[in-house]
């Protein structure tokens, strides 16, 4: 991997981190969604993903900046991890189940929504 390529990398994912810790903020502290800002990151990631394929883009440093920086960065996948390990040591089965698929299929169905809308 070249160094411009870890440059396009650092630069997504420090913009994908501003608008998780951006959203994590504004859902404390303003209680505006009733879901967890885990599941609206990932959802919200799904669909800018969607989008972006749809588009068909190929420029290798917008792939990167983007998809690999802001949209691996802005999703959580490590806390959506630590989620379900939690709700497994608070032996909650049924709560993990409905948790992984929950996020499961938003996710898929908000990155065909997004696809979607760019194919129109």
């Amino acid at each position: 991997m070249k160094l411009d390529d870890i440059i396009y990398i650092l630069a997504g994912s420090t913009f994908g981190l501003i608008v998780r810790i951006f959203v994590k903020h504004i859902s404390l502290r303003k209680k505006v969604f009733s879901f967890n800002n885990i599941l609206i990151v990932n959802v919200l990631s799904s669909l800018f993903l969607g989008i972006f394929v749809g588009l068909n883009i190929t420029n290798k440093n917008l792939v990167l900046f983007f998809s690999v920086g802001f949209l691996g960065c802005l999703s959580t996948f490590s806390s959506f991890i630590y989620q379900l390990f939690n709700l497994i040591q608070e032996r909650k089965y049924l709560r993990f189940v409905l948790y992984y698929a929950e996020v499961l299929v938003l996710a898929f169905l908000f990155f065909c929504f997004g696809y979607f809308i760019t194919s129109i």
